[in-house]
């Protein structure tokens, strides 16, 4: 037996599963090359998936921000309008002022005795004083009312106590000073007198939600 009788023969007594033919070797070729295609393919799409998920991250927070922009804008604008005339009314306020004095240092018994000519100054004054207040309120300044409300430090300034025990205590019982506001903002406090030694108000609210 010759020595390439015993090689074929050493080929042929190999199990059929061991033995790869050329075209199997290149379709197991291309399966691999496939894999890895795929892995490589895979590697890029979740690099792509991140990368989107970044882009709509900052998408998300530049329209927040772009909303937060145009609502900062629509309030300053807004507060532009409300309060520009804020300088202004407040020297008109002095003007009024001035009208009320005027009109308060009339004595009563002048007032009722008047000829027709000081009548008719009276009047022209009040209705001048009317006037101003009336133009300022169209602008959003309005006056303040605080006779018989309780003491409120964001819109009153307290000038003097009044001893008064028939009263709650920090009522406000008398205005010097006229108060304004303009918008939500305070364009003057109110000059007002406070009651002393009456009851407190809690205790006065108390009893009325008692009865």
């Amino acid at each position: 037996m010759t020595d390439e009788t015993t090689k074929h023969g050493a080929e042929a007594s190999k199990p059929a599963e061991e033995i790869v033919t050329p075209a199997e070797a290149d379709v197991q070729d291309m399966f691999e090359d496939a894999d890895e295609a795929t892995q490589a393919e895979s590697v890029e799409l979740e690099a792509a998936r991140a990368e989107a998920a970044d882009f709509r991250d900052r998408y998300l927070r530049l329209a927040a921000d772009m909303d937060n922009l145009r609502r900062r804008t629509e309030r300053e604008v807004k507060d532009a309008k409300s309060y520009s005339v804020a300088g202004f009314a407040r020297d008109m306020l002095a003007v009024s002022d001035n009208l009320r004095r005027a009109l308060d240092a009339i004595p009563a018994d002048v007032r009722a005795g008047a000829d027709a000519g000081l009548s008719t100054l009276i009047e022209g004054v009040e209705l001048t004083e009317r006037s101003m207040l009336s133009a300022l309120e169209r602008h959003g300044v309005r006056k303040l009312e605080p006779e018989g409300q309780k003491f409120d430090p964001n819109f009153h300034q307290a000038m003097f106590e009044v001893p008064n025990p028939d009263v709650p205590h920090n009522t406000v019982v008398q205005v010097v000073q006229a108060g304004f506001t303009i918008g939500e903002r305070v364009l003057r406090p109110a000059m007002v007198g406070v009651a002393k030694g009456g009851p407190k108000t809690a205790a006065v609210e108390g009893e009325a939600s008692a009865s």
